[in-house]
């Protein structure tokens, strides 16, 4: 953004730094030389980091303190920044930024006292939160004024729109530090009638109707608006301005354009709509540029920079985008577009930014030798474009970086002539063959990312000697082999070489003194640790990750400085090593490591992802976990053999999001300090010896996604004894406690708070998962679970967001199916076999219209199957074996895949796939109306009706039918019945 500002200072008006630096040939007076030393006074000379990132490094710019060459007893027009009249030696321009001023800026300083002041520049020093003072209102002959990104907070002060004569004004925040009164910025826009240059960006505005830009200036001819987060429709009448040549509205995410109309006389060069939203598609029947440019000649012909990323466009790309021959910058990213990519769009020769990443573009890029001689960047990345790399990417003469990730093509990649290539990525292709020898000539390339292919080959390491300039090298998912003997000369930053058929750790290696990230995860890497590789990176690796492997020893953690260590799925035994205080994602699981944790893990205080699932450890859960539940956001302790109870010492603000000691012998109750984890979304403890009731107080957890109980000795009635109206467990979506001795009716509280199965917004056709992210580089650490889907018990290493699972199987539930369950439109797995349900199965679930598996086994069901499930679309899997249905089996659709065990252990039924015919006369049984219009085939004439508090209506059997059932179930069948996971 700053960069914008800059661009526009020198293409607008380049004599106003020129006329900064000249001096008059008088003296000035003594008056105004006071108050400017006087105005010096109120302020220290700090270098901020900010000077020296925007003036030096972007804007190019030299940040130093100006102020230094202000003596008194000198002419101060001859001072540094000041400017005075020539003729009589009044101070009329004054430019600070820069500057390195930091302190508070008085409302009363002496600045107000130079009345003579036409521009004024304090842009790029540090006021340190003071508000802009009013006074500024009197600087009547004020023709320019910025005060961009100096710390000023608060609203901006009504006078200043009293500055009428302001040709340029830059008041450019800091995010949202200043903010806009509406009645401040109707004067703005009034009384600024001369304007040309109007820069407000990251200004708060949220509150703002854009209708005040109405009434802009005619002679605006740049408007930058950028970051103000403005709300709603944007005036059409903006590109009617006859002058505007610059405008930046980008990063307004919650700001609305119609389709662009130009007027035909339009002198717009730039235009910046990132992250603004178009209502309409990108092309209307008449195949018109709908996001602003008609296909005839009344486009914008002037327009060099396009800017409409992330601007939800859909459609093609339209053909006239080929009329805008002077366009140099086009960036269409992520966005919705479709179809091929326009031939027509080979005619933009000047073209040197060309970025459609991140839509669904698909076909080959059109392919001419003279294609784009001006480019230098490329980015098409993540489309579903084919075919083979177009030969102009070898030979165009000004390009540097190509981004070509995440697509389709295919075939070899051939030699490179040009040789100004600074960055090549080409990960997650279908590329084959042999690197190009020409690659290793790039004298300039410094990243050259090619993993995720069908690369094959040999590549000597030796090779990477040749360019001198490589820091990031990624070979990952390839068929290459890397060879070498020789300690590298390549000073390298970052190294992936992951599942690279490596059978030891490189020698290479040795040479790499200033890596910062090295993977070497998916290899063949045996053996114990070396002790040289404890010297590579020992000071700057932040990043190591050799999972994957045949390690069987790594003692101790040797880099002074890492970040994330991944030493999952090894054959590591021993102790656990104490991971060293910079460590913020230290993954452990899948290895052989034994004995205690010791509670020095809990002085890693930055520790933020912890997995040590699936290894050897014993003794208790160190109670010092809960403190540091403070920066823990992932904790995944299962499959160990840890004991004793749950910690009780998870504290306020706990930040834990997983929480995963599932597969332990944990025991006693829950605690109920979990509730200090406001933001757990997936809590599981299965597959424990936790003796307790259901812990109805975690529903109150807003972010509770999967919770897991299973397999414990967990025990009572899931009734809630409570008139509160307050939802319980709103967001979940995995609802897992079989195998427990739960009993009583199903919870129909609880089935009507499912508000996630019941109506959550389906996420469309991007695939996502459950997860957090962690470390200095933000990476995604999905969460694992395990769970019967289907009959079959898995372990899921992720969990994606659109599964909706109900288990409540192998338990002690009595009662019938509520008719509730029908609203759970969005379920995907219902288990409720092993139970002693009974009644009718409801036709409410024939609504379940995602259902995949149903599973209703083991249980007393009577009366017929609902013809209604066989319109289940999705249904392919059935288990009501062993209950007393009769009748015939519903025909057609999905019924007509399920086999003989889905029915087995039903006399009655009939019909295919069973062998008994339908024509069988049956004997006539008491037919006792249920209320889903099936018929119950149990032997008595009556029945109890049991109302549970907060539970529903429940229909019960003859007490004395049930007191047998209870009996038989605690008593016979015990130890038989334990446990189906």
């Amino acid at each position: 953004m700053v960069s914008y500002l800059f661009l526009c200072l020198f293409l607008f008006f380049p004599h106003l730094y020129a006329s900064f630096s000249s001096s008059g040939s008088h003296s000035c007076s003594h008056p105004e030389a006071a108050s400017l030393i006087q105005f010096k006074n109120s302020f220290s000379i700090t270098q901020t980091w900010f000077a020296a990132l925007y003036c030096d490094e972007i804007a190019g710019l030299k940040s130093y303190p100006k102020t230094n060459s202000w003596k008194e007893g000198t002419d101060c027009c001859s001072w540094d920044g000041v400017t005075c009249h020539h003729l009589n030696a009044h101070v009329i321009a004054l430019d600070l930024s820069c500057s390195w001023l930091y302190g508070n800026f008085p409302s009363n300083t002496t600045l107000f006292l130079l009345p003579h002041l036409q521009k004024l520049n304090l842009a790029y020093n540090d006021f340190n939160h003071s508000k802009i003072p009013s006074e500024f209102g009197r600087f009547e002959s004020l023709v320019y004024l910025n005060l961009s990104r100096t710390l000023f907070v608060g609203e901006v002060p009504s006078q200043v729109s009293h500055l009428s004569k302001l040709v340029s004004l830059d008041l450019s925040s800091w995010i949202y530090d200043l903010t806009f009164d509406k009645h401040a910025l109707e004067g703005l826009v009034q009384n600024l009638t001369e304007v040309r240059h109007l820069f407000l960006d990251e200004i708060n505005m949220s509150s703002i109707n854009p209708h005040v830009f109405t009434n802009l200036s005619s002679s605006l001819r740049s408007l930058i608006l950028a970051g103000c987060d403005l709300q709603g429709k944007f005036p059409k009448n903006i590109f009617d301005l006859p002058n505007l040549n610059f405008l930046n509205l980008g990063g307004n995410q919650n700001l609305n354009l119609d389709h662009l109309k130009f007027n035909r006389s339009s002198n717009l060069e730039y235009l910046d709509l990132k992250w603004v939203s178009f209502s309409t598609e990108f092309i209307d029947s008449r195949r018109k540029f709908i996001a602003g440019l008609p296909d005839s000649t009344w486009s914008p012909v002037s327009l060099k920079f396009l800017d409409l990323s992330h601007s939800n466009l859909s459609g093609p790309v339209p053909r006239s985008l080929g009329n805008l021959l002077q366009l140099t910058h086009l960036d269409l990213s992520m966005n919705q577009l479709s179809g091929q990519i326009p031939l027509s769009i080979l005619n933009l020769t000047q073209l040197e930014y060309l970025g459609i990443a991140g839509n669904s573009l698909e076909g080959s890029i059109p392919d001419e030798v003279t294609t784009f001689p001006n480019l230098i960047h490329l980015d098409l990345s993540e489309n579903l474009l084919n075919g083979t790399l177009p030969s102009w990417l070898y030979t165009a003469p000004s390009l540097k970086q190509i981004y070509l990730s995440q697509n389709q093509f295919s075939g070899h990649i051939k030699e490179f002539q040009s040789k100004s290539l600074e960055l090549i990525d080409l990960r997650n292709n279908k590329l084959q063959g042999p690197l190009p020898s020409s690659i290793f000539k790039l004298l300039n390339l410094t990243h050259l990312f090619l993993s995720s292919n069908n690369l094959s080959g040999v590549i000597e390491f030796s090779m990477l000697s040749n360019l001198p300039n490589l820091k990031h090298l990624d070979l990952s998912y390839n068929s290459l082999s890397l060879t070498s003997n020789a300690t590298s000369t390549v000073n390298l930053t970052s190294l992936l070489l992951s599942s690279c058929n490596l059978s030891e750790f490189p020698q290479f290696l040795k040479g790499l003194k200033s890596l910062e990230s090295l993977d070497l995860s998916y290899n063949r890497i045996e053996g114990k640790f070396p002790q040289w590789m404890q010297e590579v990176g020992n000071d700057s690796l932040t990043y190591f990750n050799v999972s994957h492997n045949s390690l069987t020893e790594f003692e101790q953690i040797p880099w002074k400085n890492i970040a994330v260590l991944d030493l999952s799925s090894n054959l590591i035994r021993g102790n656990l090593p104490i991971p060293v205080s910079t460590i913020n994602v230290f993954l452990i699981s899948n290895n052989s490591f034994n004995g205690e944790v010791s509670s020095l893990i809990c002085n890693v205080i930055s520790l933020q992802i912890l997995d040590l699932s699936h290894n050897n450890l014993s003794g208790i859960i160190p109670q010092c976990f809960g403190n540091l539940s403070n920066s823990l956001e992932f904790l995944n302790l299962k499959k160990n053999k840890f004991y004793g109870t749950i910690p009780p010492t998870f504290a306020k603000g706990c930040y834990l999001s997983n929480l995963n000691l599932n597969g332990n012998l944990l025991e006693g109750p829950l605690t109920p300090s979990i509730l200090n984890c406001q933001g757990l979304e997936v809590l599981d403890l299965g597959n424990n010896k936790i003796n307790d009731t259901f812990p109805h107080w975690l529903g109150s957890l807003p972010q509770l996604q999967v919770l897991v109980l299973k397999s414990n000795h967990m025990h009572g009635s899931l009734c809630v004894n409570s008139s509160k109206s307050s939802p319980f467990f709103s967001k979940i979506q995995i609802f897992d406690l079989s195998s427990n001795y739960f009993s009583g009716p199903l919870p129909v509280r609880y089935i009507n708070s499912f508000k996630a199965i019941i109506n959550r917004e389906k996420i469309g056709s991007t695939v996502s998962y459950m997860g957090v992210y962690g470390g200095r580089d933000s990476s995604f650490y999905t969460y694992s679970i395990g769970i019967v889907m289907k009959g079959q018990y898995m372990e899921l290493v992720k969990i994606f967001t659109m599964w909706m699972i109900i288990d409540l199987s192998n338990n002690q539930f009595e009662g019938e199916i509520p008719k509730v369950i029908g609203k759970l439109n969005l379920l995907k797995g219902l288990n409720l076999s092993q139970n002693n349900l009974n009644g009718g199965i409801p036709t409410s679930i024939g609504n379940l219209t995602s259902l995949e598996w149903l599973d209703l086994s083991s249980n007393r069901f009577s009366g017929t199957i609902p013809n209604r499930l066989a319109d289940l679309p999705f249904l392919s899997s059935l288990n009501v074996s062993e209950n007393q249905l009769h009748g015939q089996i519903p025909q057609g659709k999905q019924f007509n895949t399920f086999g003989n065990d889905s029915y087995k252990g039903n006399k009655g039924l009939c019909g295919f796939p069973v062998s008994k015919g339908c024509n069988i006369i049956e004997p006539a049984a008491p037919n006792v109306l249920e209320k889903d219009g099936s018929k119950s085939n149990i032997a008595f004439g009556w029945k109890v009706v049991l109302i549970g508090y907060g539970c529903g209506v429940v229909l019960g059997m003859s007490v004395g039918y049930v007191k047998r059932r209870r009996r038989k179930s605690k008593e016979v069948n015990h130890g038989n019945r334990r446990r189906r996971i």
